[in-house]
């Protein structure tokens, strides 16, 4: 998370994310090789941020953008020199500090600019503030690691190329960005809730960067039923972290959590957001109606006092306005548990061709589960097994493997 916030900083100084992004990996790299032998710094972040600010400042005076009037930061530079301060250093810094906002927030709006196609900001987006690589990312969109691979250097060379000024959105150009802005921080919220690959069944650290945009870009965004609603989301989801994860690490699904351990102050929080965004009055989105649904579970005092019903009538609500097969995976949950595993199997089993699907660990490992309610033991375990050959989380691995040992539902 630091690398995004270097990379912010670098990319406001350069107006130009890629070099921002390869000086940031500079400064890590020389951490790196010499805190073995010096030790690392009592303020490690400012010091990284210290030394990549020394190397964007070497290319500014190596470009002479000083000399430029393309920017704000530019025009502020030359004031400065005209005021009789030659040190290009203290006119930066003072650009900077005068600079007020938040550097990260306005980096996801300059990898979300409109002259970007929308795959495009996703992957750039998720690349520079989440610090995720192009294997997490291909594994959130479920498409090959190149294509992702292709898309982020597309995206640097058009920001550079289309000379885009790192600034928020004006009001009457927001609209058109926001809901690319909120797939970013959805996506990289996810990542760190249910982490796609290595030993970790949580990454908190993205959870609480995508949380903290979320809740900014609430503040400046108050008429935005959707804003409201992915926050009111992530809290609630947020306020279940103590619970999912046991003393060795190992994930503990929904029904099995003990519920005293949720943050009640994030329910709390979520569920205002969630008011905030049906006093709108402009109906709920996408994200509303998945905090609507992660609401049904925070009000529920026990998992056997869960208003599946409403669950599911609100995923059919979802599949009607955002058709997807994830969505109806996710539906296909709701109607087992509010109807029966039959019911939940028959939406199953017409997505077992979906390409989109393909690779996707989640299908068979709730196909597993259905089956395993039905008693149908034998065809659970392979499909248990099956799920944990594609997932690339060593935790979610290690569970699907031991549910498929027991073929015990959970």
């Amino acid at each position: 998370m630091e690398s995004a916030k270097i990379i912010a900083v670098l990319a406001r100084m350069l107006r130009d994310v890629g070099p921002a992004e390869e000086l940031a990996q500079d400064a890590l790299v020389q951490a790196l090789e010499r805190w073995p032998d010096t030790g690392v710094p009592d303020q490690p972040a400012a010091w990284l941020m210290a030394v990549a600010k020394n190397r964007a400042l070497d290319l500014l005076r190596h470009r002479q953008m000083h000399q430029e009037k393309e920017s704000q930061i530019s025009y502020e530079i030359d004031l400065q020199l005209q005021a009789a301060a030659p040190d290009l250093e203290a006119a930066v810094e003072n650009a900077l500090d005068n600079d007020i906002g938040d550097d990260l927030l306005r980096l996801v709006f300059v990898a979300c600019h409109p002259v970007l196609p929308t795959d495009g900001r996703v992957a750039l987006t998720l690349r520079l503030l989440g610090g995720l690589s192009t294997d997490e990312i291909a594994r959130a969109f479920l498409v090959p690691e190149k294509t992702v691979a292709q898309r982020i250097v597309r995206a640097k060379r058009t920001l550079s190329e289309a000379k885009v000024p790192f600034e928020a959105p004006r009001t009457h150009e927001l609209g058109e960005r926001l809901a690319s802005v909120l797939q970013v921080i959805y996506l990289i919220y996810n990542e760190g809730y249910s982490a796609s690959a290595g030993a970790d069944w949580m990454r908190p650290a993205l959870c609480e960067e995508a949380l903290r945009l979320g809740r900014i870009l609430a503040e400046l965004t108050p008429d935005e039923p959707e804003v409201h609603g992915l926050v009111a989301l992530m809290e609630i989801q947020s306020s279940r972290a103590r619970a999912r994860v046991g003393p060795k690490g190992e994930p503990i699904l929904l029904m099995e959590q003990d519920r005293t351990r949720w943050d009640q102050l994030l329910i709390r929080r979520g569920l205002a957001a969630l008011a905030r965004a049906e006093r709108t009055g402009r109906g709920l989105g996408p994200y509303g109606l998945q905090a609507a649904i992660a609401a049904c579970h925070a009000r529920a005092r026990r998992g056997a006092d869960t208003d599946w019903q409403r669950i599911a009538a609100l995923y059919d609500a979802l599949a009607q306005l955002s058709p997807s097969p994830i969505v109806e995976l996710n539906r296909a949950v709701a109607l087992s548990m509010a109807y029966g595993p039959q019911a939940g199997l028959e939406v199953v089993d017409g997505l077992m061709d979906a390409p989109a699907l393909k690779s996707y660990h989640l299908l068979p490992s709730v196909r597993g589960d259905l089956l395993a309610r039905l008693g149908r033991t034998a065809e659970a375990r392979l499909e248990f097994e099956r799920a944990a050959a594609l997932t690339h989380n060593e935790r979610e691995r290690q569970l699907l493997l031991a549910r498929a040992q027991n073929g015990v539902s959970s």
